[in-house]
């Protein structure tokens, strides 16, 4: 039985709304979050992500008595690589002060390719990291956090406040320009000193290539 059109007509309209409103759901359950501003609390701290080490850890396992540094960072893009010579320094200095850290791979649409675990760890002992690199699955951190490039810093106080956010230094991705402004650096200090009041400034513009979500 053949329906009347008017009937075929309102099913292909129920048909499109199902699939616009589909399209909108996945659309917001995978969109960034604004980004965190300064004294806000770190979200999903107990959200576990599969480190190269093959063990899996939370932020709040990471963190340390005084804080935690957070870097979205990734294997090819140009910015980490003109950056990524501080990052052992930077995770060197934060644990001695205290300050937990960890390097964050949110590039979901290349997780099959140069962002894979296999190259993550093939990329952790090149560089010479030594603190945890793990895997966001679904970019969800990175959401979560309103992350947007690599690299992009976040660095919490021992209450998990944000105190410091945007880039590393002034050095950007130019791998033999010495850097004139550290603003990490000197974020880091005065954390652990108790001084988070003194970080001045408290947000740079973070710069790097785009967070690769699926």
């Amino acid at each position: 039985m053949r329906l009347p059109l008017p009937s075929i007509l309102k099913m292909k309209n129920m048909k499109n709304l199902f699939f616009t409103l589909f399209a909108v759901g996945a659309l917001l359950a995978y969109a960034p979050s604004a980004k965190l501003a300064i004294g806000d609390t770190a979200p999903l701290t107990d959200y576990k992500m599969l480190d190269v080490s093959g063990q899996s850890f939370s932020l709040d396992d990471i963190k340390g008595k005084n804080g935690l540094l957070v870097i979205f960072s990734c294997n090819t893009c140009p910015f980490v690589l003109g950056w990524e010579d501080q990052y052992s320094m930077l995770g060197y200095h934060a644990k001695e002060q205290g300050i937990g850290v960890v390097l964050v791979n949110s590039n979901e649409a290349k997780r099959d390719g140069e962002d894979s675990m296999a190259e993550m760890k093939k990329h952790y002992e090149a560089a010479g990291y030594n603190t945890p690199y793990v895997i966001d699955e679904n970019s969800k951190l990175a959401n979560a956090f309103g992350a947007n490039t690599t690299p992009h810093v976040f660095l919490f106080d021992g209450t998990m406040k944000l105190v410091y956010t945007g880039s590393i230094n002034d050095k950007y991705e130019q791998k033999n320009k010495v850097a004139t402004t550290r603003w990490l650096a000197d974020a880091l200090i005065k954390l652990a000193a108790g001084n988070t009041a003194a970080i001045n400034p408290q947000e740079t513009k973070n710069i790097g290539c785009s967070i690769k979500r699926k």
